[in-house]
């Protein structure tokens, strides 16, 4: 990206990241060597990961035109990622006009979203960490573009893996929904611990430890209860692979679901 100080300061390119491993595992080029080269490890430790990742990425897809045929005109993407198209001001646009927030700590993801999204009506991208609720729903654009009387859609999709319990991932998911309007909905995928064997995770872990952000795989009753105070639409908590479709399974696994406030 044409960029008179890229990478932006205080990005390390020695340093890999998990937004940008998996810009990588989804064929982007938006990657430094050290995020290819931890990407690898991962791949090599599960193969299918790239597969995993396009499956993940086609949930969010589907979960995105789901919440807008039920009316849903307004959306949280928390943890965003670099751009990738298409992406939920697109997909929601397909039905009707959306308004889009996007949310990522990541000083390139936002550099990238700034320069691609900030022109569209109706999208805005705030740089933000998502284990800290208040900061982004007190955010003043946030507070302007999304109103909170009506319902929204908050899109946790491949995220959550990289807050540990000590961050209390069911009490951030409640600070949102204590805020969300009837009839708002939460599309989340989280990583399991179903499915392969303790050394892959340790040998991905290790990887993804030189990020920062090591991946903690859940129970499915875990994930379950991060949808507390939501019903779960059809098929309810099931794989990336069988929400709404049915593609190849993997031996890694996103749980992932979309559920209503009740």
């Amino acid at each position: 990206m044409p960029n008179a100080q890229w990478p932006p300061a205080g990005v390390d390119p020695a340093k890999p990241s998990t937004a940008r491993m998996y810009d990588y595992y989804l064929g982007g080029t938006d990657n430094f060597e050290s995020d290819r080269v931890a990407a690898r490890e991962v791949i090599a430790a599960n193969p299918e990961v790239k597969a995993l990742a396009r499956a993940n990425r086609d949930f969010m897809v589907r979960a995105v035109r789901f919440m807008s045929e039920q009316g849903v005109r307004q959306f949280i993407d928390l943890g965003t990622g670099i751009p990738t198209s298409p992406n939920v001001h697109e997909i929601a646009g397909e039905t009707h006009p959306a308004r889009v927030v996007y949310v990522d700590h990541d000083p390139i993801v936002m550099a990238h979203n700034r320069a691609l999204l900030e022109t569209r009506p109706g999208v805005l991208t705030v740089q933000a960490d998502l284990r800290r609720p208040a900061n982004i729903l007190n955010h003043p654009g946030v507070q302007r573009l999304i109103d909170f009387d009506e319902p929204f859609g908050l899109l946790i999709v491949s995220v959550f893996h990289f807050v540990s319990d000590a961050d209390d991932p069911v009490g951030i998911i409640g600070r949102f929904r204590s805020v969300m309007a009837p009839g708002s909905y939460l599309a989340m995928s989280v990583i399991t611990n179903e499915g392969l064997s303790a050394d892959d995770i340790d040998r991905i872990q290790a990887t993804y430890t030189r990020t920062g952000a090591s991946p903690t795989g859940r129970s499915r009753a875990r994930i379950q209860e991060m949808f507390t105070g939501f019903d779960l639409a059809e098929p309810g908590l099931t794989t990336v692979q069988s929400w709404r479709a049915n593609t190849p399974e993997t031996r890694a696994r996103l749980l992932a679901g979309v559920g209503q406030k009740v």
